[in-house]
């Protein structure tokens, strides 16, 4: 049996009496990288906030398994402690918590549930490292969690807080947004540098800018709740130049 370490089936779910989610079929397996593209209301940000457990979406149907395991009645946090990551499109901004004391409860808590432990010293020497490759600056742990970030150190934060709870599966909605060249490019290396043996990437995005950087092994377009075409990187490449409406009038055919 091949190993999934992501598989979604039929998933459907609404908000507020609409339906969004209209049948989203996925597998994700190791070492893969899967994009999902799509026009504005597609319904790609509300799958990534489905897989988080957010409490505004209502699951009327389907199943999602992270390691053959069901999550859909799970509480958010047993899903991250599962090894699900999912970054939002805009990070929130929480004062009165430093982005060092949110990392290092969110570490301790993995190591807690791996019946482990990690020193103040061995974190902060670990934290250092990442920080350094994502080119951040110390100070930079001291501020309040996301307040006052820029766009570029919001997207720039995910990536350090995935890297640091190392996933099985990590889901990235639009973390190519309001990034500049050198951003997308720091962002873009950390994700390259996430990708192992063991673990998966799900990147969703507007742009084939990200993909140029990041190359995926599959290409999903999402429309009007359904991934509605599943391809190599080429697709994207056909997005780009016919736009989605192509797509959109094959899948009313």
């Amino acid at each position: 049996m091949d190993h999934q370490l992501l598989e979604i089936v039929d998933l459907q779910a609404s908000t507020e009496e609409k339906q969004i989610l209209k049948g989203v079929n996925l597998t994700v397996k190791p070492k893969e990288i899967h994009a999902i593209m799509g026009p504005n209301g597609a319904g790609k940000s509300t799958l990534a906030k489905v897989l988080a457990g957010h409490f505004s979406y209502q699951v009327n149907q389907g199943s999602v398994s992270l390691n053959h395991q069901p999550i859909l009645e799970l509480d958010p946090e047993e899903r991250a402690l599962l090894g699900l990551f999912v970054s939002f499109q805009y990070p929130l901004e929480v004062n009165g918590i430093t982005n060092f004391d949110f990392l290092h409860a969110c570490y301790q808590a993995k190591m807690k549930q791996k019946n482990q432990s990690v020193t103040a010293e061995e974190f902060q020497l670990l934290i250092d490292s990442l920080t350094a490759k994502l080119q951040m600056k110390p100070e930079f742990l001291s501020r309040g969690l996301n307040t006052g970030f820029s766009g570029g150190e919001k997207k720039r934060n995910e990536i350090l807080q995935m890297l640091l709870l190392n996933p099985q599966v990590a889901i990235l909605d639009e973390t190519d947004s309001g990034l500049d060249v050198d951003a997308l490019k720091v962002v873009a290396d950390g994700i390259n540098q996430f990708l192992r043996d063991d673990n998966a990437v799900v990147l969703i995005t507007h742009y084939q800018r990200l993909l140029d950087l990041v190359q995926p092994d599959f290409v999903h377009i999402m429309i009007d709740g359904r991934i509605v075409a599943s391809g190599t990187k080429e697709l994207a490449h056909h997005v780009e130049k016919y736009g989605y409406e192509a797509l959109s009038a094959q899948e009313k055919k």
